[in-house]
């Protein structure tokens, strides 16, 4: 059920990312290794990137495949950013499948990628008028966007409101990335030039480190905390 990565660090171009990692998204969109509900991500990509001339993130979003996508074999060597959120999605079951299904959301300086599921009749009704789609993710991102900094409590609230949901969430603001793990694979590498999150790592390096279920990580360009979420 989707998978995604975030950046944080010194600029990389969205092919480093994407694409030239043996195992990164665009292997994971059809071969994924460590995804356990479903097999494919095949219901669209997106991304979202930082650059210095305005403080809002640029984002590309499609319904398709990440491999189909060929624009974006030319386009990414050309992209670098210190801070990029990325995702390819398997569709919930009877969820929507458009561009605005797709992660990141986004509001304000904020991007937001959901890789789970969750019962949308557990979310506040207040989130609805302010989703980008009626897909499960958006509703949750609205709730989410609209307390940035209370990421645990609320990831925590709604792992509680639907005890089968899984809610691994990626959210940055541009400066650092919040992530929790909640009922699925969350991975974190730190390197001297910055902090990778994922799904799952995207290539074989030593230094990746699974990151317990019931987390919030905190993750800057100089290091990373974990904090247990308090369940109920």
């Amino acid at each position: 059920m989707c998978r995604h990565l975030a950046w944080t660090g010194e600029p990389r171009t969205l092919a480093e990312l994407l694409l030239e990692p043996e195992h990164g998204l665009l292997r994971q969109s059809w071969a994924p290794r460590r995804q356990s509900h479903g097999t494919v991500n095949a219901d669209g990509w997106g991304v979202g990137w930082y650059t210095p001339a305005r403080p809002e993130p640029a984002r590309w979003r499609a319904a398709r495949p990440l491999w189909a996508e060929a624009s974006l074999t030319s386009v990414a060597p050309h992209v670098s950013s210190g801070c990029v959120l990325a995702a390819v999605r398997s569709a919930t079951a009877g969820m929507p499948g458009e561009e605005s299904a797709c992660a990141p959301f986004a509001r304000g300086r904020h991007l937001l990628s959901h890789n789970g599921v969750v019962d949308r009749s557990t979310l506040p009704a207040g989130a609805w008028p302010l989703a980008e789609s009626v897909c499960d993710s958006a509703v949750l991102a609205a709730h989410l966007l609209a307390a940035p900094d209370e990421l645990g409590e609320r990831v925590a609230a709604a792992g509680a409101a639907d005890p089968g949901a899984r809610l691994n969430v990626l959210l940055t603001d541009g400066e650092r990335v919040l992530a929790t793990a909640w009922g699925d694979t969350l991975s974190v590498l730190r390197t001297p030039e910055g902090v990778a999150l994922a799904s799952e790592p995207f290539d074989d390096d030593p230094r990746w480190c699974d990151v317990p279920d019931r987390t919030l990580v905190t993750a800057t360009p100089d290091g990373v905390a974990l904090t247990p979420l308090e369940t109920t």
